[in-house]
């Protein structure tokens, strides 16, 4: 039975957004994290060349795409040896994480948990079919009675990693507990801070956390992030063949099928890792221009290791800081939308154009442009 679903939350920022408008350089948008700058041009040929798209696409993907996603695993998530029946691609991760629970057969009296500090679409998803929610992040804390458990790593909107011992714990749980876990890895090629720098983000797919079993265990994966594809609607699953398989058949039903020309160009943007490489160092300049004018206008900065965010907070009511973030003509994300409707934190996305980001920069060091 389908639960009571909240209004949209973003509307609350309606009049925050008027007010960061009436700034004299116009409003700076750091609220939501979606990606200002072009699709790579490897993309859009290889979208081009795919538009004599006359037959219906495939639910569970061309073999090309599987390949791709397969190969990509391997190259750059150190997870190998998926196979065909392992991998599905989806319209988007978002559509996917609203209706897993649906698709899992979960509903009243089920347990979906979450992190403490969660996106708020785990939440949705679980509503749409009627569960219940709990959000924790200590594995002895999951009730009796979840039967779907999120990981979200690198976090959003916190930007914590979840490491290899720590994914380890949260399967070993989930398994004793006869839940799926599914990880929502999109920001995994976003590493900043600490061993990030140099090492992979750890899949929940990885080795070293499974041993190979994936049974009961999902990956999620979007190209919204990595190469701009926002506007695409791009993204993938891959784990457990027996979850997979039932995830394709209600899909096949539903008629739920990446579109052709974007499974085409899936295969492009998987198959290119330079322009990820490109996409990654502009958003690291953005944060290091945007991390210390932050700072010097008095927020700290938690965690945030990796991701397309910072987690902010001046150690008063999230609103408070929305509001003063607004008057320099600064448009933020408020941490209440995340789980805590006490927050202190609010959210900044470092998405926004470089020009944008300057703006930024300049008045929170006090200027007013």
């Amino acid at each position: 039975m389908l639960g009571h679903l909240p209004d949209y939350p973003w509307d609350l920022l309606t009049p925050y957004a008027r007010q960061a408008s009436q700034h004299p350089g116009g409003v700076v948008d750091l609220s939501i994290g979606s990606p200002r700058d072009p699709t790579p041009d490897v993309v859009r040929v290889a979208l081009a060349a795919a538009t004599d798209s006359h037959s219906y696409p495939q639910t569970a993907g061309t073999p090309d795409l599987r390949a791709a996603i397969i190969e990509w695993f391997a190259r750059r998530r150190g997870v190998g040896g998926l196979t065909d029946n392992e991998v599905l691609p989806t319209i988007g991760s978002k559509e996917l994480v609203a209706f897993l629970p649906f698709m899992l057969g979960l509903g009243e009296g089920d347990t979906v948990v979450q992190p403490t500090t969660a996106y708020p679409t785990y939440a949705i998803g679980a509503a749409l079919a009627g569960a219940s929610v709990v959000s924790s992040d200590c594995p002895n804390d999951w009730p009796v009675g979840t039967k779907l458990v999120w990981v979200n790593s690198p976090g959003n909107p916190d930007g914590r990693v979840v490491g290899v011992d720590d994914l380890r714990s949260l399967v070993a749980k989930a398994r004793e507990l006869g839940a799926v876990i599914a990880s929502d890895e999109c920001y995994a090629e976003l590493g900043w801070e600490g061993r990030w720098v140099t090492h992979r983000i750890p899949s929940i797919l990885d080795p070293r956390v499974l041993s190979g079993d994936r049974s009961s265990v999902l990956a999620i994966y979007s190209l919204s992030k990595q190469s701009n594809l926002a506007g695409y609607r791009a993204a993938f699953v891959a784990g457990s063949s027996t979850i997979v398989s039932k995830l394709l058949r209600v899909r096949k039903h539903a008629g739920l099928i990446v579109p052709g020309p974007v499974q085409a160009a899936m295969v492009a943007a998987l198959g290119d890792d330079s322009h990820v490489d490109r996409q990654r160092e502009i958003y690291r300049a953005r944060r290091n221009a945007l991390r210390p004018a932050v700072e010097a206008a008095g927020f700290r900065i938690d965690h945030s290791e990796a991701g397309l965010y910072l987690w902010i907070t001046e150690e008063r009511d999230a609103w408070e800081s929305i509001d003063r973030l607004a008057s320099m003509g600064i448009l933020a994300g408020p941490g209440s939308f995340y789980g805590d409707e006490k927050s202190k934190h609010v959210r900044l996305s470092i998405t926004a154009s470089d020009e944008r980001i300057s703006a930024a920069v300049y008045r929170l060091r006090g200027g007013e442009a």
